[in-house]
């Protein structure tokens, strides 16, 4: 017998099928306080939570039989995955219940920004004004729609905004052109291109350092005058500050909002403007995406404890094999390889070929799929796990395979890895485990260095001439930035230089810019690992 406890409320639906399952006793604890109610699971096998129960490392300190943690909805900040690795607790969510859910609710911002129909409403209703020419409103169809982010939602947002006539240009360099060409939108490389061509801006990425703040005053000066923005994906993606100068000046002339940086959030300064629309995180609150989610989550929990699977595990740990200790080391190191590569790239990755040389060859299929999440996890609005990477990197056609490195190497054990994208072009990156704790990227693209993959990290690629490093230097410390780690590689008959800059904080696209505006600078680019 498996006693499972729901300890946040979810839809009777998939209590139910709790209930109806042999060998499954439920326990009800959705009206216990939050501080005794870890004291109250020592014996449970499972629970099932929603965003108000954390579950950090002294609740789990109390829950000594706990095998699964069922997350019914998507996000699973609350929860504790290293700890709840650490004890062995299966930790699943339910990641696609609310996808209509989440799509409808965009619609609604976008139209409720269109019309002003809550101040309509509240006008009428409640101050008894008839006043028609005041809430003069704008027809969707004919009008440009900016997607930032083409995923599970942003794909489903376009398919509803052109039945209703309007225009897609779609920013995502993380997916096939085709995708977006295929349904009639149009995709720009640059989102500078996107900003300038939208009447209606809607985001849908996740949140990761590279999204974070990703429209700022600067970028909300390139839309249009009268831009739309709305965002019901995850707050912090537009800066906050921003919003409120665009709307105080009047560039932006409607915001529809349902996530916020800091929840909840009952009096933020945004609240002000009467050409403010804002919802209290209601994207996934629907009936039906409840009893969807609930009656997942129950199934999973069952099929989880019972041994038949682990759908949408989130932490669950790679399949059984067995590693050597130098084999667990560069399977850490492939995944931040391919972190590095997705983030250096920041394009479509269609081909990943892994080679390998010596003792690791025989970990070939874990080094790949170890490989395929650390791509996979800065380009989709999910979390990757090594349950779900293959087949998330197969729907989004990458082609992932390996071979035997053949070429000759210095090293004993060592990896290369090489990602073909856009109109063809690749990039390879080598690197390999000196001892234990001490994996290194020691190649890209012909050029030769060595560099541990942590922290943050630019990569500045110039002509190989006196005064170009001392140029970077100089900007960096200007804008207060200390240089952790600097590591060269140099191709002397191309005279081109490769540095691998490490530094103590993550580096504004400002001095980027600046970076790039060097005499002598080819590219540059940074990473966060």
């Amino acid at each position: 017998m498996f006693k499972v406890a729901v300890c946040d409320g979810i839809s009777e639906k998939g209590i139910d099928i709790l209930k109806n399952e042999k060998e499954i006793e439920v326990e009800i604890k959705t009206n216990v306080a939050k501080d005794i109610l870890p004291k109250q699971l020592s014996d449970v096998d499972a629970i099932i939570t929603r965003s108000a129960t954390t579950i950090n490392k002294e609740f789990l300190s109390y829950c000594s039989n706990l095998k699964v943690i069922g997350r019914a909805g998507v996000g699973v900040d609350n929860i504790d995955l290293n700890e709840a690795s650490k004890k062995g607790i299966v930790v699943l969510n339910m990641p696609t219940g609310n996808t209509l859910a989440a799509t409808e609710h965009t619609m609604t911002h976008i139209l409720n920004c269109m019309r002003f129909m809550p101040n309509a409403n509240y006008e009428l209703k409640y101050k008894h004004i008839w006043n028609r020419k005041k809430w003069m409103g704008m027809e969707l169809s004919g009008k440009t729609l900016g997607i930032i982010g083409m995923g599970r939602i942003g794909s489903r947002v376009a398919a509803r905004a052109m039945s209703f006539g309007a225009n897609i240009v779609v920013y995502d360099p993380y997916i096939k052109r085709e995708k977006a060409l295929s349904i009639g939108a149009e995709i720009v490389d640059n989102l500078n291109d996107l900003l300038k061509k939208a009447d209606i801006i809607t985001i849908h990425t996740p949140k990761t350092e590279e999204t974070h703040n990703m429209i700022t005053e600067k970028e909300i000066e390139k839309m249009k005058d009268g831009v739309i923005l709305i965002n019901c994906a995850r707050g912090g993606l537009y800066k906050e500050e921003a919003l409120y100068k665009g709307l105080e000046s009047g560039k932006i002339r409607a915001l529809g909002i349902d996530v916020f940086e800091n929840e909840p959030q009952p009096n933020h300064p945004l609240h002000k403007f009467d050409n403010v629309f804002v919802t209290p995180h209601l994207g996934a609150n629907t009936y039906e995406s409840q009893i969807k989610v609930a009656e997942g989550i129950a199934k999973s929990v069952i099929d989880a404890l019972k041994g038949r699977g682990y759908e949408n595990a989130v932490n669950i740990a790679m399949p059984e094999e067995e590693v050597s200790e130098i084999g667990k080391q560069f399977l850490g190191l492939a995944e931040r390889m391919g972190s590095f590569l997705s983030q250096y790239v920041k394009s479509f990755i269609k081909k990943i070929i892994i080679y390998t040389h010596g003792e690791i060859e025989h970990y070939n299929n874990s080094l790949s799929l170890f490989t395929s999440v650390g791509v996979l996890k800065n380009m989709v609005d999910e979390h990757i796990n090594y349950v779900n990477a293959p087949y998330i990197a197969k729907e989004r056609g990458i082609a992932i395979s390996s071979e035997i490195y053949k070429d000759k190497t210095e090293f004993k054990n060592y990896m290369a890895i090489r990602a073909v994208y856009d109109d063809d072009k690749s990039i390879e990156i080598g690197g390999t485990v000196f001892e234990p704790n001490k994996a290194r990227i020691v190649y890209m693209n012909g050029f030769d260095m060595e560099i541990e993959l942590t922290g943050n990290i630019i990569v500045f690629q110039n002509i190989d001439k006196p005064g170009v490093i001392g140029m970077v230097g100089a900007i960096l410390g200007k804008h207060g930035i200390n240089i952790a780690d600097f590591r060269l590689g140099r191709k002397e008959k191309l005279q081109e230089a490769l540095s691998f800059i490490k530094t103590d904080e993550k580096v504004s696209d400002t001095l980027l810019e600046e970076l790039l505006d060097i005499d002598g600078a080819i590219a540059v680019s940074r990473v966060k690992l």
